[in-house]
């Protein structure tokens, strides 16, 4: 590939990076953080599978490359549009292809001239996340290629080995709480943070289930954060303060959410009568595999239905028929028998509506 080749020879983004001679790492940064195989991600580019997890009809791609002599990598944060069936948007990933070759032709690590940098920044399909997703992903891209973490990785462990004030926090950084949380099967870090759990403060507690949701971690820290949400649970009705704790020790297990000991939590969690709309909200954003079975589903659309809000039953019920993993059991839900008058109401108002 010479600097001039046209952008009509590279067929996709994988093709692209491989022919400018990276090494590269694709993270989905959309409703977590976490890997995207290099396989699965070509059979997307290619339209042979919908994108795992769309989130507003959009892939979020952070792509990490880097030449083997270099020790830092570049990064693309990416939004592509995605169609009804939740395959990718062929026309805007060959725009984005376009643009980067017009800039840069085959080094995509060269240092850029103002003229590159103006092509580059008016890329329509970049995008900046939200800071705590940036601090995940950069600790996740450290653990990956093996580098130190940051200055802020040892006070936030001291903070965790301290015995006593709990409350002197302000030296913690979101940035060191993050590359602690990337490596918490390394070490004693699970035991220290198991340790440390129950003494948190809100204003370090809630990053630390910021971080959280994007790692699998040992199941006696899954089941300490579920012990922590069910008793919580018990008083988020008549606290605001509880609600949100609440809401933050369930997105602390997202990426566990598949686990045997989260699926029957939220079971158990679904049985109850009342819910918060923060919970519900919280469990099909970030915890939607626990959701993934006929019965939990129904029951879950159903407490929706309780807060009398059709347009968040709306626009929670089209982001979970979104996902590929969910699809099957979401019309599986709606078409069952012993489905709600309401529920089988507000289906036929939602396919009204188109």
């Amino acid at each position: 590939m010479n600097d001039t080749a046209p952008a009509k020879n590279i067929a996709t983004l994988s093709e692209l990076l491989k022919l400018s001679g990276s090494q590269y790492r694709l993270y989905d940064i959309g409703r977590l953080v976490s890997k995207l195989s290099k396989e699965q991600f070509e059979k997307v580019e290619l339209n042979q599978i919908p994108y795992p997890t769309p989130i507003q009809g959009h892939a979020c791609i952070a792509i990490a490359f880097w030449q083997k002599q270099s020790v830092q990598p570049y990064l693309w944060l990416l939004k592509l549009p995605l169609d009804e069936r939740g395959l990718l948007n062929q026309g805007a990933r060959n725009h984005f292809i376009a643009i980067i070759v017009e800039a840069l032709g085959a080094d995509l690590t060269q240092d850029t001239s103002k003229k590159q940098e103006e092509l580059l920044s008016s890329n329509p399909y970049l995008f900046t996340p939200a800071q705590y997703k940036l601090a995940s992903l950069n600790s996740k891209i450290k653990v990956d290629l093996k580098q130190q973490p940051s200055e802020y990785f040892t006070p936030f462990k001291k903070y965790l080995s301290q015995e006593s004030d709990w409350n002197s926090w302000q030296g913690v950084g979101v940035q060191g709480i993050t590359d602690f949380i990337a490596r918490i099967k390394e070490d004693n870090h699970s035991e220290l943070l198991l340790k440390a759990l129950p003494h948190l403060p809100e204003e370090v507690l809630s990053p630390v289930c910021s971080a959280l949701e994007n790692e699998q971690y040992p199941v006696a820290l899954i089941d300490t954060l579920l012990s922590s949400l069910t008793s919580t649970l018990e008083d988020s009705l008549t606290s605001a303060k509880e609600v949100s704790k609440s809401t933050q020790l369930l997105r602390a297990l997202a990426a566990n959410s598949q686990h045997i000991h989260v699926k029957a939590a939220v079971a158990e969690i679904l049985a109850k009568k009342q819910l918060s709309n923060e919970l519900l909200i919280t469990l099909a954003g970030r915890c939607w595999l626990a959701l993934a079975d006929e019965k939990v589903l129904s029951c879950y659309f159903e407490h929706l239905l309780n807060h009398n809000d059709l347009a968040t039953f709306s626009h929670i019920f089209k982001d979970l028929v979104a996902l590929p993993s969910l699809r099957p059991f979401v019309f599986l839900s709606i078409r069952s028998a012993e489905r709600s008058p309401a529920l089988a109401q507000a289906i036929g108002q939602l396919f009204r509506q188109g």
